[in-house]
């Protein structure tokens, strides 16, 4: 247990009362952020995508399962990420994904539709859902450029000789990246809206707001270093 201030109760209250103050500012700080997000332009999707589905090929257009809105999350699994045979999906695409499910009723009922994609053959992401649980809609980008174009995977030429990841330039990059990129569809054209990396896809993992207000909060050295998979905890 980490060294810790005591103190009487009245303490406690007052320290609580001028920190419940900096917590309602960053509350309003979130939703100037969240403003400025829905006030980015959008820009049409000029090319063609196809993906493989449960249900066969769908276009990017019909990955929006009739509602107006799409998020599509960027699993990291297979090309280049592939820990071994029986964990080929990123560790922390995992830990984000584990918080869809609950989700996907609610986005749904609000005109959204989330689904997650990867660079890899359905084939090889089927078992891989069937063993985490999941039930979210999960689809190959194998033969498109989908994941390049929206900055979550990058060619070997990139990857040595530099890329923008991030909005903007790294040195090296891995072969692939986590991130998420959202979709409108307005009179049969799809609109990308936003697209987010890096620690910027810590928004969609609930399970850190509840660390951060236990007492020891995420109690990490290193972030991620903990990190596993649901089902590999006190394995």
């Amino acid at each position: 247990m980490p060294n810790h201030t005591a103190g009487t109760r009245d303490q406690w209250l007052a320290a609580r009362k001028e920190l419940l103050e900096a917590e309602k500012e960053h509350m309003r700080q979130g939703d100037e952020l969240a403003r400025q997000r829905r006030e980015l332009p959008w820009v049409p999707v000029e090319r063609e995508y196809v993906f493989e589905t449960d249900e066969g090929e769908k276009t990017l257009a019909e990955l929006f399962d009739g509602r107006s809105q799409l998020l599509v999350y960027h699993f990291m699994f297979g090309f280049g990420y592939r820990v071994n045979r029986e964990n080929p999906g990123c560790t922390g695409c995992s830990f984000v994904a584990d918080h869809f499910d609950s989700a996907i009723p609610h986005l749904n009922g609000h005109e959204v539709t989330l689904v997650a994609e990867s660079i890899a053959p359905l084939e090889e992401l089927q078992p891989y859902r069937r063993r985490m649980g999941w039930s979210f809609p999960w689809v190959s980008s194998v033969g498109s450029d989908f994941k390049y174009d929206f900055g979550a995977a990058f060619t070997e030429e990139q990857q040595n000789g530099g890329a923008e990841y991030n909005f903007r330039h790294v040195d090296s990059v891995a072969p692939q990246r986590e991130g998420l990129s959202a979709f409108a569809l307005e009179d049969g054209v799809v609109n990308h809206t936003y697209s987010t990396y890096a620690r910027g896809v810590e928004q969609f993992m609930g399970t850190f707001g509840l660390f951060d207000v236990a007492p020891l909060g995420r109690n990490e050295k290193v972030p991620s270093e903990w990190w596993q998979r649901h089902d590999e905890y006190g394995s």
